[in-house]
């Protein structure tokens, strides 16, 4: 077994300026898909723009921000905009929802796309593949933080936790234990699995020519996928738990609809095309 190292979710505090580890991530992961847009973009067959790629990168950071910290709220967290209307600010204690980040950047797309003529679909398939790299550095950023750990295991490969920073792991422990049964280290699953699986499958798959929606497709139906899988052996939050039958989750719930989503845009994408 592993034991968690205990990492301070505060990466460097100068007075009361604190800088967390979950913020970085998520810097690292925009900086990653910025450097990886504009590499792509320089390609001539590509029909982008270095400045193009500035442009989008600056849209979608907004949709995931705005986005993401709104769908957390209303779908895992709409209690606490009850008691205080100000945890909607508090990014930095991580809280974080994919889907929620995902319409926000759907609406950045949109917007963008509007802005410089381009078809909501040619902008999709573009950002897609550089999505994987803020999953990835995000979910890192969930391990640093102790958030979002799976079910207890046996597997070798599993993590225990300190009894005093997460007691909600040691509930039926002695009062005096120090370490939690070993647990699935669920962020990292999905930081495998969503990010570096599904940004090697996608920037293979787009390196050639494919029809309109079909990237965005492929993506949709991967991490819907990916993100499905993984809630088996990850906790569900803990005020809202299964939703039924003792294992669906509400992550489950808000991913079936991307992975239908994406594979009607494949079939879409690949429909047989009458000919003149």
């Amino acid at each position: 077994m592993l034991t968690y190292p205990d990492i301070d979710p505060v990466a460097l505090a100068l007075g009361p300026l604190k800088v967390h580890w979950y913020g970085l991530m998520y810097l690292i992961g925009f900086a990653l898909a910025w450097w990886l847009g504009r590499w792509r973009a320089r390609r001539p067959e590509s029909g982008w723009t270095t400045e193009m790629v500035d442009d989008l990168i600056f849209y979608g950071v907004l949709g995931v921000i705005v986005g993401g910290r709104l769908g957390y709220m209303l779908f895992y967290g709409f209690d606490q905009i009850l008691t205080n209307p100000l945890n909607l600010l508090k990014v930095w204690e991580g809280g974080m929802s994919f889907h929620g980040g995902l319409i926000g950047v759907m609406v950045a797309i949109w917007l963008f796309a509007r802005r410089h003529r381009l078809h909501f679909f040619q902008v999709g398939d573009f950002l897609a593949p550089l999505v994987p790299t803020g999953l990835l550095a995000g979910r890192i950023g969930n391990f640093i933080n102790g958030e979002l750990w799976g079910h207890r295991t046996e597997w070798p490969w599993g993590f225990q936790l300190s009894c005093e920073r997460f007691p909600r792991q040691c509930l039926d422990q002695p009062a005096d234990a120090l370490l939690s049964p070993a647990v699935h280290a669920s962020q990292l699953y999905e930081a495998a699995l969503e990010g570096l699986v599904l940004f090697a499958v996608l920037w293979i798959f787009s390196s050639r020519p494919r029809p309109m929606m079909a990237v965005s497709g492929l993506f949709l139906l991967g991490y819907g996928g990916f993100r499905f899988l993984v809630e088996f052996v990850r906790e569900p939050d803990a005020h809202i738990g299964y939703l039924a039958f003792d294992w669906l989750t509400m992550g489950q719930i808000l991913s079936l609809p991307m992975m239908l989503a994406g594979a009607l845009l494949l079939a879409l994408a690949y429909r047989p095309r009458k000919t003149a």
